[in-house]
């Protein structure tokens, strides 16, 4: 089972690096302490901090609380079978979500809908999609991961009473979402076609057999 994607912060042990997205082990540095006490920027050096990465060893800089470079990533990549146009999005998401956690759940929803399209329906009205794809036998555990990412999106897009800015935490969670809905739709069905074409064929031939309709 993969790690779960673990967001920067300020002082943890292990993250997610913001370079190199592996989950690693951190090592901290307070600039300070790479200062002589006497040298007047000494107190400006309590505000950074340096997080080195165990992976890439690559510095990483934080002004109090904050990582300010690289850009804060807090969000997970998306997963590999998820198709280019909707990375797109989902990478786009990822990228404001620091700044604009309205935006990337806006952003996530237009993933949301466009998922719907790959699963076949028109991509007009994303409720309506949803509902057909329910209707179609749809597990109820992936009806409520669009239900939520929908929802959520047009909240920040409409008047509303969710407003993710007071929670930036729910958009963050929407990337975990998303990524399920790909995993489940996508990848596991692409591996299941994969497994199953490397049957051989006389055994396929019998399974073919075993199915038919018994008269």
């Amino acid at each position: 089972m993969s790690q779960p994607y673990t967001a920067p912060s300020l002082k943890a042990k292990a993250f997610n690096c913001p370079h190199c997205n592996a989950y690693s082990n951190q090592t901290w540095v307070m600039l300070a302490n790479l200062i002589p006490q006497n040298n007047p920027y000494w107190i400006w050096g309590n505000s950074l901090d340096i997080s080195l990465c165990a992976h890439c060893n690559t510095a990483s800089l934080w002004v109090k609380n904050t990582l300010v470079w690289p850009t804060a990533i807090l969000a997970p990549i998306a997963g590999a079978d998820m198709p280019a146009d909707i990375k797109n999005d989902f990478d786009e998401a990822r990228s404001v979500l620091a700044v604009s956690p309205r935006s990337s759940a806006a952003l996530l929803r237009l993933c949301v809908q466009k998922l719907c399209i790959e699963l076949g329906e028109p991509g007009k009205n994303i409720n309506e999609d949803i509902g057909r794809l329910v209707a179609k036998g749809l597990s109820p555990k992936v009806q409520k991961a669009l239900d939520v990412v929908r929802v959520v999106g047009n909240e920040q897009v409409h008047p509303g009473t969710l407003d993710v800015r007071d929670n930036p935490e729910i958009a963050a969670k929407l990337f975990a979402l998303v990524n399920f809905i790909v995993d489940d739709q996508i990848s596991k069905p692409k591996l299941i076609d994969e497994l199953y074409q490397k049957i051989p064929d006389d055994k396929l031939k019998g399974i073919k057999d075993r199915d038919k309709p018994k008269v």
